[in-house]
């Protein structure tokens, strides 16, 4: 049984990619945090879902920006895989918190690295990239050769990590991959996420308990993808032959504008009668065109996107539909009215 240890386990890309391996038969170890609420709603039917009783998931309280921790873990859990997902992943937030996101989204990865050459270990290990290192964009579509330009402090903390991991590669001989992952999104995104606030407003907003959406720039274009897909590379980099760098994308690229009229057009509104500008969500600088070229991973790695952006949509809104629908029945039972049938 092959072991795999997943920093950022309890996020989206963690909760899908701790899926797919046990599912592949792995004894899957996960980092958290210990915090005064919990934070593991997103993994917790791995451990209820009847079907998957017997799984071998563990989880281990640490944290990312300790490094004798995670020396510890090593020794400890002996992992044959390592994926490194953790991090502050808000952009426009790493702009008001750039020593933090510094130390989490790009020192950290050379605490996993130190880990793994000081235990002798090894595993082969995953950075977390992301297309917010091509910033201003040198070249369209962007690929694993396109010079990056990050322009926020997570952007430059991830190229820091990925230059990080391709050296300890060549320096020390390590089985250490990169994947540039392009924005991909789910129903478990994060709130705070535009594409996740977008859907969850729509939905709010269809059931009465809320009237407006407020975001920034609208005509930032990006390529999106479906994350349950997106962790499937993940897990193939690390089953090559040789450590390798990876684009992982659509192909295709739309504005958060087009994104906003899917969206509302799926449950027939009209996003310009919610949605009103703020200034707070725009960025001090601004990336404006993201679109990835994942050809080399179909080429190698046998991977293909295959959700599409109208469909990607679909699941989203339905999702954060049902979500809401046991909080509109609570607003009618408040209102001193009775609801006979739930559709």
């Amino acid at each position: 049984m092959k072991k795999a240890l997943i920093t950022g386990i309890t996020g989206q890309d963690g909760s899908y990619l701790a899926e797919l391996l046990l599912s592949k038969g792995y004894e899957v170890h996960g980092i958290i945090r210990r915090a005064s609420t919990f934070n593991t709603e997103r993994i917790e039917h791995l451990y209820e879902d009847p079907h998957v009783h017997g799984v071998h998931l563990f989880l281990h309280y640490g944290d990312i920006a300790d490094s004798t921790n995670l020396i510890k873990l090593l020794y400890r859990i002996q992992p044959d895989e390592i994926y490194h997902l953790a991090a502050q992943s808000h952009v426009r937030v790493s702009f008001d918190i750039p020593e933090y996101t510094g130390d989490v989204t790009g020192l950290s990865t050379i605490r996993i690295l130190e880990a793994i050459r000081e235990t002798g270990s090894t595993a082969k290990f995953y950075q977390a990239g992301s297309s917010e290192m091509f910033g201003k964009v040198r070249e369209v579509p962007q690929r694993e050769t396109t010079p990056f330009y990050p322009r926020s402090p997570y952007g430059a903390a991830k190229v820091y990590a990925h230059w990080a991991t391709v050296n300890y590669r060549e320096s020390y001989g390590m089985f250490a991959c990169n994947g540039i992952l392009f924005n991909h999104e789910s129903p478990r995104r994060g709130e705070t996420f535009v594409t996740r606030k977008i859907t969850r407003a729509l939905a709010s907003i269809k059931a009465g308990l809320q009237n407006k959406l407020y975001l920034g720039n609208l005509e930032a274009k990006r390529d999106w993808g479906y994350a349950k897909e997106y962790v499937e590379a993940m897990w193939l980099m690390l089953q090559q032959p040789q450590p390798d760098d990876y684009v992982i994308a659509t192909g295709e690229t739309h504005s958060v504008k087009e994104f906003l009229e899917e969206a509302f057009s799926y449950v027939n509104l009209d996003w310009r009668d919610y949605v009103e500008p703020d200034k707070r969500y725009i960025r001090p600088a601004e990336v404006d065109l993201l679109v990835g070229d994942a050809s080399k991973a179909e080429r190698l790695l046998g991977w293909k996107p295959k959700t599409q952006f109208k469909e990607l949509i679909r699941i989203m809104v339905e999702a954060d539909l049902a979500m809401l629908e046991p909080q509109k029945q609570k607003q009618f039972f408040d209102a001193g009215k009775t609801i006979t049938t739930v559709a």
